[in-house]
């Protein structure tokens, strides 16, 4: 067993104590009965889960061990946190549910509960009772917000009550006062009546099913809780022999709890724990990347350890879903012959995201519970169930006695809901209601479940340095375990000497399965490890593209053409930057029916330069909408709903002000299909306007130069379209690539070239160009990784390659030396990620001579990444850059000092052909 692994508390040690002391019962309960009067939780129940934090908590001893001799690489533990078993048991397994790391008790409760056999209906949730802390207008004030006027989102249009979406399958709650005048409330412990819209018909009672025991008990009310002695499902199942208590009392004989069987679904929650934090490649989500909580068959989404990132996207999330249930309220039964639209979840569902105390100060959590109050203030609905599960401390930094209570009350729109997590029952009960009000209401909330944390931070972590011993010891009195153990005690259901058997039992039993997962492969190459960061499937994307003309030019071609008011962009151009991209994104709209456009001033306003003009009147609210004015919660929606089935393309406004947020796409979007193999992805294009040269208006802000941050992102594309007939296909390209590949996507948009029009003399008009018709789509098609070129002269003398601005300064420039006998090569790369490597070579290769003409930054800017690909590549020819000073972009003409100038590069042209 693992009871030699002990911590600086002897944690183990002070749990065998404390069941030692305990006295056996002086007699038997049912376990089929209430624990205690008023009860929730049933004695069979509440065994259930004490087998769940146990194995949680040996899951935690297993990984000192492992560590202990160098094959264990994690060791942050869930210990004290095993409270949060409550919080698995009051949800539905189809709720979709992002975890924090100290969550090993949740994830083998959501095992279970999804190993259950579809027969099972679970029994509805209590609904909360009137508090002490509501207020009588609590009600008037939800109808209020119901009808308010203002935004709209992916939830759909603002104001719209519930009944005109189809909310029957979920029956808004009774108007009792029970919230505060904002629509939120504070709620602990009470009893209540059942609430009919957890009621499931999809469902057959198992009683249809005579000889089949179910696995889960029925009686649970937010899902399902595993059943005392059901089938141990598909994982390896643990006999055990034991006694069986005599029937001294007159109740029927049961099995001692060290006679149950652990359930096969505990064991098989264990072994990916285990494997996880072997790195084993077997491992079933993030296949020895990372460690982490997460599995797509059980909905659990993996997050990273970047402190509170995920969630934005948990509020993404919620607003998608509530979308997608609308949406199908409104489009009713399929007709015969017609399939069913998929749909990820079920339509009732609630997101449930969980966090620590300390990840409450971080700004991405800020963002999450502003937007999420900001769009229930407006009427929209979002069903999030925030847990902040609060044990006092940040690795070493305390918590402020009341901070975290005051903090998480005050939050405006979001209902406060509180629990002792070392109290089972209790954390049961509490997240019963808050699950069932989130689910009725459909609008956000939070639940703080106060905790402890034993073991320390992680392995390495000595808490001595920072607390006292005392304060240590009285975590450990604390013991959510140990608590559990206690409660079971004294409702007569064991005695603390089987429980204690029942503790070593299932640590054998964890103890074995970590030695299994010792032998399992590592990941063992490169091409291993990188395999699900970024799939790529050009033909199908090529493919998808062409399907999508086909579609427009054909069945489509009627509603495209009413679309754009009777004439198609092919029979209006020639288009500029701005035209041609607002003209992609219609056709992206009729082709992607999941396709949604949002950001800041881009739908009433059409965008601060005209990009998105008419889209919402084209497409409606729903589809194209203002968002508030905080890039995480922007990209934390397309997050959000790109993993919900959407295809979200989020603007940011301004280059600039994607750095506020830019750990959403680095943590976040680009690592999804990393720390799921795949299984889990979410597509997104985001559109950024960027780059310099604005005239007449400047400042860094407005004219930020700075992409290093996004290439070095493993996985995203980005793409700089410099010309109006470059911008609408590479656009195509990138939501078909999002569609196709679940690719996550920068679609950064020059602001100085939008309303350009000519190239070389005032009134040419070269810069403009033709639209394509849908049936050229095809024929057109750009690649993601593939540059356009241009000859200028002879095309022999130098090769230019730039992107973005560059492009037109590269031409003109390009324009004087032909004047001069030099002929140019100007290459455009169109994708700063990936580079278009093979045509760099071969370009560079056919002069000789290349010169780079990069707008951003000498350090750090795209060029330095140019010349290394050349290098890289065996180019021996004679190589030079012509790039922007390191500074920030300063206001007026001073601006003109630090970028780059076509005298710069006609200049550097000429000392290329000098040497």
């Amino acid at each position: 067993m693992l009871s030699d692994v002990t911590t600086p508390q002897d944690l183990d040690d002070r749990f065998r104590e404390s069941l030692a002391a305990l006295a056996a019962p002086q007699q038997r309960a049912d376990p089929a009965r209430p624990v205690a009067d008023g009860a929730p939780l049933t004695g069979a129940q509440l065994l259930d889960l004490f087998d769940a934090q146990v194995t949680s908590r040996q899951l935690d001893l297993a990984g000192r061990w492992l560590r202990s001799f160098g094959e264990g690489y994690y060791t942050i533990s869930s210990a004290g946190h095993e409270g949060n078993a409550a919080v698995a048991a009051a949800l539905r397994p189809t709720d979709p549910a992002l975890l924090h790391y100290r969550s090993g008790a949740f994830y083998c409760v959501r095992a279970a509960q999804s190993a259950a056999p579809a027969a099972v209906a679970p029994v509805a949730a209590p609904v909360p009772d009137q508090t002490a802390d509501d207020h009588a207008d609590g009600a008037a004030a939800e109808r209020a917000a119901d009808h308010a006027g203002g935004g709209a989102g992916i939830g759909g249009e603002a104001g719209a009550s519930d009944s005109e979406h189809g909310d029957s399958a979920v029956p808004a709650a009774s108007d009792n006062g029970g919230e505060n005048g904002d629509g939120t409330g504070t709620s602990g412990p009470s009893a209540g009546a059942p609430d009919p819209s957890d009621e499931s018909p999809a469902h057959e009672s198992t009683a249809a099913h005579p000889g089949v025991e179910p696995a889960f008990s029925t009686d649970a009310p937010g899902g399902r809780v595993p059943a005392a002695n059901g089938p141990t499902g598909t994982g390896r199942d643990v006999e055990m022999a034991g006694p069986t208590p005599a029937d001294g009392d007159g109740v029927d004989p049961v099995a001692a709890p060290e006679s149950r069987p652990l359930p096969g679904a505990y064991a098989d929650a264990a072994r990916d724990v285990l494997r996880g934090m072997v790195a084993s490649s077997q491992e079933p989500i993030a296949g020895g990347r990372h460690k982490v909580f997460g599995r797509a068959d059980l909905a659990v989404v993996p997050t990273t350890s970047t402190i509170a990132s995920h969630l934005p996207r948990a509020v993404g999330m919620g607003l998608a879903v509530e979308r997608l249930r609308r949406q199908e309220a409104r489009r009713g039964p399929a007709q015969p012959g017609e399939p069913p639209a998929p749909a990820p979840w079920a339509a009732d569902a609630i997101v449930v995201c969980s966090f620590g105390d300390a990840s409450i100060n971080h700004a991405s959590a800020t963002a999450a519970f502003n937007t999420a109050g900001w769009y229930d203030h407006t009427g929209l609905r979002i069903p999030v169930l925030f847990v902040c599960e609060d044990n006092g401390l940040g690795i070493s930094v305390r918590s402020p006695q009341g901070w975290v209570a005051t903090a998480l009350r005050s939050k405006p729109g979001i209902r406060y809901f509180a629990a002792d997590g070392a109290d089972l029952v209790e954390a049961y009960q509490v997240a019963v209601e808050a699950a069932a009000w989130v689910r009725r209401h459909r609008r956000p909330a939070v639940l703080h479940l106060t905790t402890v944390r034993l073991m320390g931070h992680a392995g390495a972590d000595a808490e001595s340095a920072y607390r006292s011993a005392g304060e240590i010891a009285a975590d450990v009195l604390r013991d959510p375990v140990a608590a559990t153990a206690r409660r079971l005690v004294d409702a007569g259901l064991a005695s603390g000497a089987e429980l204690l058997e029942r503790y070593d039992e299932i640590g054998w039993q964890v103890r074995r399965i970590a030695e299994e997962v010792l032998d399992e492969p590592k990941l063992a190459s490169p091409a291993e490890v990188i395999a699900p960061l970024a799939p790529r499937r050009p033909l199908r994307v090529a493919r998808a593209v062409a399907d999508a003309g086909a579609q427009a030019a054909g069945p489509g071609a009627a509603a495209r053409t009413e679309t754009f008011g009777g004439k198609p962009p092919e029979l209006a151009g020639p288009f500029t930057l701005a035209q041609s991209i607002n003209a992609a994104l219609t056709d992206g709209l009729l082709s992607h029916p999941q396709m949604a456009v949002f950001g800041e001033d881009i739908a009433a306003k059409g965008g601060v330069y005209g990009v998105t003009k008419g889209l919402r009147d084209r497409f409606g609210v729903a589809r194209v909408f203002d968002t508030l004015l905080d890039e995480t919660s922007i990209l934390g929606l397309g997050l959000g709903a790109g993993l919900a089935g959407m295809l979200p393309v989020p603007e940011i406004q301004y280059l600039a002000y994607l750095h506020n947020a830019e750990d959403q796409l680095r943590g976040e979007a680009a690592s999804m299909g990393f720390f799921s193999q795949g299984a889990l992805r979410n597509p997104m294009v985001v559109r950024v306007a960027g780059l310099a040269y604005q005239e007449g208006f400047g400042g860094h802000f407005h004219n930020d130069n700075s992409v290093a941050v996004l290439r070095d992102v493993p996985g995203l594309v980005i793409a700089v379209p410099a010309r109006p007939d470059d911008a609408a296909a590479m656009l195509r390209t990138c939501l078909a690539s999002a569609a196709v590949d679940g690719s996550v996507c920068v679609f950064l948009e020059p602001i100085a070239l939008y309303h350009t029009r000519d190239l070389y003399t005032d009134g040419d008009g070269e810069w403009l160009a033709g639209y394509s018709e849908p049936g050229a789509w095809a024929g057109g098609h750009v690649p993601v990784g593939r540059a356009r070129v241009y000859g200028v002269g002879s095309a022999e003398d130098v090769t230019i390659i730039t992107f973005g601005n560059g492009v037109r300064m590269s031409l003109r420039a390009a324009s004087a030396l032909a004047d001069e006998g030099i002929g140019s090569r100007v290459v455009d790369l169109r994708w700063l990620a990936p580079l278009p490597v093979a045509d760099l070579i071969r370009e560079a290769a056919a002069t000789g001579r290349v010169l780079v003409v990069d707008e951003t930054r000498r350090s750090g800017g795209v060029g330095e990444g140019v010349i290394a690909a050349l290098v890289d590549a065996g180019y021996v020819g004679a190589a030079r850059r012509v790039a922007g000073v390191d500074s920030f972009v300063p206001l007026g003409p001073a601006a003109r000092h630090v970028l780059v100038s076509e005298e710069a590069i006609t200049e550097g042209a000429r000392t290329l052909l000098a040497r």
